[in-house]
């Protein structure tokens, strides 16, 4: 690393989405508009919908120390459900530090977490993990560590998701560039086992527009959606305080996914800070359907003021939400940036 260890350490810090907590939060009962948290002081949310309609919750827990996992038969009963501890962080070594934003794929008959965490020596030194649970209930039966990610580089990586198209299982994740020229890229790969990508590793998108590097050259948090023939990834960028932000890449679902051409980038971002609305810093979002089955639901973490309370890491007050995606005429996705819900 070129970076000394201050320099890195409030690097990751910055971007970080997760957060301590507090006593007695509130907690958002419905799918109403968003002037209260879906479930508080979760950032980096995710929510699995099995297709029989049995919903998951997984985010960055408070003290950084453990994975839980809420469970529940609606989008409302989840709100309230009470969050079971299925994974801690070791006392030494890897996985020993900063477990940060999980979230929670079922492929090949089996659960897997996908999660990053650093060392219990070297907290900052952070990479992508998973877990594996081949019971028909994650919240049941027992979680098997199979170990770190395997990618071509070894440096800061984080936010691993996984998503199939046509048979064949992908991974995106955010990475730190070979020649350490910005915080992180975004990268995508064939995903061969649940820890091993493919040979072929390529940059998808990289923090260069004006929007993407305030505070931080970060491109991070990819959240992936199929919709009217195109493969959509939502990310988010630069520092995570109020300029924190959300863009919008897409590929034709025909096209060769790990050509570096194949993928768009709008110029703008998607989502972000509404003073209006108090909605500050939006970001490090994922997918889901409402309880019918069919809307889409976007997932996203946010602070309701602007001055944070110490830094990214001490201020407890990133909350999950959740809101209405909506489509245009065009087939993207709208996420209504100047609405409530």
């Amino acid at each position: 690393m070129k970076y000394g260890a201050v320099l890195l350490a409030l690097a990751v810090v910055m971007l970080c989405g997760c957060s301590p907590s507090s006593q007695n939060p509130v907690v958002r009962t419905s799918l109403q508009a968003n002037t209260e948290p879906f479930i508080p002081q979760r950032a980096d949310p995710f929510i699995h919908r099995t297709p029989a309609g049995h919903y998951y919750f997984v985010a960055t827990a408070p003290a950084f120390d453990r994975i839980e996992l809420r469970s529940a038969n609606s989008l409302s009963e989840l709100a309230k459900a009470d969050a079971k501890v299925i994974w801690r962080k070791h006392t030494t070594g890897a996985m020993g530090a900063n477990i940060w934003a999980p979230e929670l794929h079922y492929f090949d008959n089996t659960w897997y977490i996908y999660f990053a965490a650093g060392d219990a020596e070297q907290p900052w030194l952070i990479r992508m993990y998973v877990l594996a649970n081949r019971n028909a209930d994650p919240s049941q039966g027992e979680w098997e560590e199979l170990g770190r990610v395997k990618t071509a580089r070894d440096s800061f990586a984080l936010d691993a998701t996984s998503f199939e198209h046509k048979g064949q299982r992908y991974l995106v994740w955010a990475q730190k560039d070979p020649e350490e020229k910005l915080n992180s890229a975004l990268y995508l790969a064939r995903l061969i086992s649940p820890t091993q990508v493919g040979a072929i590793e390529v940059e998808i998108s990289r923090p260069e527009l004006e929007w993407e590097i305030q505070g931080y050259k970060v491109n991070e948090g990819a959240a992936v959606i199929i919709r009217n023939n195109k493969i959509f990834i939502a990310y988010s960028a630069s520092a995570t305080d109020h300029r924190y932000a959300m863009g919008l890449l897409w590929a034709d679902a025909d096209s060769d996914l790990l050509n570096p051409a194949s993928w768009h980038k709008l110029p703008q971002p998607v989502f972000s800070t509404n003073e209006t609305l108090r909605r500050y810093g939006p970001g490090h979002n994922s997918f889901t359907l409402a309880d019918d089955g069919q809307s889409d639901i976007m997932v996203y973490h946010a602070r309701d003021y602007k001055e944070l309370q110490g830094t990214p890491l001490t201020d407890p007050n990133r909350h999950t939400y959740i809101r209405h995606l909506q489509w245009t005429s065009d087939g993207l996705p709208d996420f209504g940036q100047d609405k409530n819900d």
